[in-house]
Parts: C-alpha cells; structure tokens; sequence
C-alpha cells in the first residue's frame, strides 16, 4: 500500500501540471513519447539482460505497451471525442477490469474484490459524474480499451512476478517495459503526432515534461506497479480510483478551480468505505 499511496499523490500532481501547462499546447503524441524515453534513460542503464527468463522480458514489455503504450494512444484519441468530464467520469471502471482480469488469469471469483471495486466506481462517479452528451459511443470504446490495458498491464505484471521468481531485484528487470510502451508511443506519434508544434514548447513546458518523465513516468509507473505486487486485486482497484479525489484536492488548493467539496467528501468516504469492505471479504474467505 506505501508504494500506491505515493504514487497515488505523485500522480495527483501530474494530472494537474498537464492540464494547467502542457493540455492544448504541447502535441500530445509527443508529450508521451518524451514521458517514455526520459523514463528509460533512469531505467535501461541498471537493467540487466543476462540471466533472465525471456518469457518474462517479453511479458514485461506486453507490459508496457498495454500499459503506457495502447492506453495513452486511445486516452488522447477520446479526448477529441468525448468532453474532459465525460472522460474523468469513464476511467473510473478501471477497477472492475482489474478484479476481473485478475480473476480470469487465476481461474477464480472473488465476489467481495468485485463488490468492493463497485462501490470504488460508485463513490468516484459522485464526485466525478457531469451532463453526457448524446454521442459519445465511440469515444467511449476508446477509453474502455484504455481502462482495460491499464488494468491488463497491473494485472499481468503480478502475473508474471508471482510465476517467474528471481533474486534479481525488480528495478534490474523493470526497462523492458518503457521499451514495450516506445513501441506503440513512437508509432502513433509518426502517424498521429503534429511535429510542427515541438519548436513551440517552452522552458517551462520542457521542465515539466521533464519532471513527468524521470518522476512520473519512471519511478512513478515502477513502483506503482511494485505496490500492484504486494496487494490483492480489490486493492488495487481502488487504489486506482483514490486518484480522483486525490487530483481534485491538489487542483483545489494550489489552482483554486471551483469543486463541489460535498460530493469530493461524500465520494471520498465511499471509496475509503470499499477498501474496509474488500479486507473484511478477504478475512472472511482466509
């Protein structure tokens, strides 16, 4: 839970730098290509080759391209389609992709993780839920393919650390997966990408980019993904909705952007409510 807490405040300040500094102004495309290849540089120096399963290399970089590579494609895709609420309000059933994801790969169900993701959703629906425009479908698809590799990539990755045991470290073993996300990144830049807008970027843009991608990107996806590890599937499915509210309280009160405090509070308390839930569940069946 430690590493998914940190990440989860270190995550909660990067979606308000790119919506206040980079949303509009740098290509998008672009932005995440930049995320990627600065995070590798931290990684891919310490990575080690040598005696390592090639299934779980292999496994890792699926990770990373399900992960940061298709999910950010698609993200950006469903901005042009869908409005920013619309958007924040359909990321919240990323949980119930992970609990049944995970049950799916270990041939079970959990009723009490499924349940306890519901309620995760539930309460980030309250503080997220705006007017829906009529048409939205396709936008919609796009973003539960995002919510569903994601999910897929937390999932896999304890899949494959829990079937290929190693005394080597997980920071040794972790800069395949930035280069399974450049594989799809870097594409979808050459063929969706607007290049002419990178001479336009500013110092202070490029610091941010920068603090996006050996924070962010770097530690920020690694240990996110190492505490993803250490916690049942309920877990983590709520843990990737605590970001809502976490984002909205960084954006209160460094940006002052008006929020309805009552349905943040009232959101808040349902999905710290999920995780009582999920570890009584899980008491329950042991």
């Amino acid at each position: 839970m430690f590493y998914l807490i940190i990440v989860t405040i270190l995550w909660a300040f990067s979606f308000s730098l790119i919506g206040e500094y980079l949303a509009g102004s740098v290509d998008s495309y672009f932005a995440v290509v930049t995320r990627i290849s600065l995070a590798a540089l931290v990684f891919l120096p310490i990575t080690q080759w040598r005696g390592i399963a090639k299934p779980f290399i292999k496994g890792v970089m699926i990770c990373g391209a399900l992960q940061f590579g298709i999910t950010y494609v698609c993200l950006y895709l469903s901005f042009s389609m869908l409005t920013v609420p619309e958007v924040l309000l359909f990321t919240i059933l990323t949980p119930l992709h992970i609990t049944l994801i995970d049950d799916l790969l270990n041939r079970r169900f959990q009723p009490w993780a499924l349940l306890a993701a519901l309620i995760a959703v539930f309460g980030a629906g309250i503080i997220r839920y705006d007017a829906i425009s009529p048409n939205f479908l396709v936008g919609f698809l796009l973003l539960q393919i995002a919510n569903f590799t994601f999910a897929a990539g937390q999932v896999y990755y304890k899949f494959l650390i829990n079937h290929y045991p190693s005394t080597v470290p997980q920071y040794k073993r972790w800069g395949y997966f930035y280069i399974g996300g450049f594989f799809v990144a870097f594409p979808a830049f050459l063929l969706l990408g607007n290049a002419a807008t990178i001479p336009q970027i500013t110092l202070e843009q490029w610091s941010i980019l920068a603090w996006l991608g050996f924070a962010a990107s770097a530690l920020g996806m690694y240990w996110w993904n190492k505490g993803a590890c250490q916690v049942d599937a309920g877990t983590l499915g709520i843990m990737n909705n605590a970001l809502i509210p976490a984002g909205l309280i960084v954006n209160i009160v460094i940006w002052n952007h008006n929020a309805d405090l009552l349905r943040l509070i009232l959101g808040g308390i349902i999905i710290a409510s999920s995780l009582w839930i999920n570890k009584l569940g899980r008491n329950r069946t042991l």
